[in-house]
């Protein structure tokens, strides 16, 4: 297959422009945020390890004001460019963005706070969200008749969902006193099923789709598709096993498991830049390639992890690697050449030609968002290491100028499109004006 031609069929199926835009600059200010609370709270990430407070805030600002929001809205427009199927109806999009928002903002009040009501009620409006965009994309999925292995990544991906929404929903409950739980078990589960099992494989899955339409290649081989397909549930199923079982053992096959999935992934991923026709990719695959890297890290801080070779440190650092390093640098690199991709292909055929997308926003915000980005990841992991507040303020206050300088590209992109779009009706004649 050649991901590339799915965009002969494109234009048919965009949605609204401001329906996926609305979720990504909903990401891009919650990737501000992320960063602001993080720096904040530098004094208490070190040694984090649960509990209520600034660090709880900010860990849910980025995994559902950023992470979430972001595949959130990537899905709902991928996934019909993706199958050439439309969906049967808006409805649930518009609902679950009005009900994440909500939902996010109370649960992160409620858990910066401790206020017993804000976190419940916060939880059941995000639950919602997330069950009406699983209803959007189930249906997509389920009348889905190629593109194997995305979908099967992606149905996996909601399975995942299912088990983090009763494993997030039991800890908000217990955290407001409604019912006994092994908190930190259920705790770090919590997190696997959140990033790997939800995020991770729909990440991985739709990598299948996009890294070969970029860069114009054909799909990734198949052994290598199929092996991280089986590999890489394999290893989230045995690393919960080992989480709730407390066997150490069991969580290191987990984590050798899973470097062998993302192994298999990133050989199929260098496979389709090596033979794509497009060599230059730009920044935002700069940032790709790095969170590669970090993926390839992740198992290895977890296997380290269960043996408690990390230190006191190690929890905070792990999910730190995991979800700033990995899966933030990863959906920020994307974001990036999603966002005024779809922009351009709305702006095509308007009647007014359109700007080239390096018009749309100044490309050099990217380039301070990659330098303080790079320097926020390695600054804010050297400090938890090293347990020195100091370092990881100095790490989040880089990470607050990178997200600023992102926020603006964004939200110039949406500008432009929306001054191209005055412009064009502008120029369209009224009906009586026709000669």
């Amino acid at each position: 297959m050649f991901p590339a031609a799915i965009l002969v069929g494109a234009p048919a199926q965009l949605l609204p422009p401001w329906i996926p835009y609305r979720f990504f600059l909903t990401a891009v200010l919650a990737h501000v945020a992320f960063w602001f609370m993080l720096a904040l709270a530098a004094d208490d990430l070190v040694g984090f390890t649960g509990g209520p407070g600034m660090v709880l805030g900010a860990l849910h600002m980025l995994t559902l004001g950023v992470l979430v929001s972001t595949v959130m809205g990537a899905a709902s427009q991928l996934t019909p460019v993706a199958t050439g199927l439309s969906h049967f109806s808006l409805l649930p999009i518009r609902v679950s963005w009005w009900l994440h928002v909500a939902g996010a903002l109370l649960l992160i009040y409620g858990f910066v706070t401790g206020d017993a009501w804000a976190a419940p009620a916060g939880g059941a409006l995000e639950a919602a969200a997330l069950l009406a965009f699983a209803l959007m994309l189930g249906d997509l999925l389920r009348r889905t008749s190629f593109l194997r292995v995305p979908v099967r990544f992606a149905w996996l991906s909601l399975l995942s969902l299912a088990g983090f929404l009763v494993l997030g929903l039991t800890l908000i409950f217990d955290f407001s006193g409604g019912f006994p739980a092994d908190r930190q078990g259920l705790a770090l589960a919590h997190l696997v099923l959140a990033a790997h099992g939800f995020m991770g494989l729909l990440v991985l899955g739709f990598s299948n789709i996009l890294v070969p339409m970029f860069a114009l290649s054909n799909s990734p081989p198949a052994a290598s598709a199929n092996a991280s397909l089986i590999l890489a549930p394999a290893a989230i199923a045995i690393a919960l096993g080992g989480i709730f079982s407390e066997l150490a053992w069991l969580t290191a096959l987990a984590a050798a498991i899973g470097l062998a999935a993302v192994a298999a992934h990133l050989h199929g991923m260098a496979w389709c830049l090596r033979n794509g026709q497009r060599k230059r990719l730009g920044l935002s695959f700069t940032l790709i390639k790095g969170a590669w890297v970090l993926l390839l890290l992740n198992p290895v801080l977890g296997g380290l992890l269960a043996f408690g070779l990390l230190g006191e440190t190690g929890p905070a650092l792990f999910g730190f690697a995991m979800l700033a390093g990995w899966l933030l640098t990863f959906l920020t690199g994307m974001l990036q050449r999603i966002v005024p991709f779809l922009a351009g292909m709305n702006m095509a055929g308007k009647g007014v030609k359109p700007p080239r997308l390096s018009q749309l926003a100044d490309e050099r915000l990217l380039g301070v968002h990659a330098w303080c980005h790079a320097a926020a990841i390695l600054a804010v992991a050297g400090g938890i290491a090293a347990g020195n507040p100091a370092i990881t303020l100095a790490g989040s206050l880089a990470g607050t100028a990178g997200s600023l300088a992102f926020a603006w590209y964004i939200i110039s992109v949406a500008r432009s499109f929306r001054a191209h779009q005055l412009a064009s009706r502008q120029q369209t004649p009224a009906p009586g004006n026709i000669s």
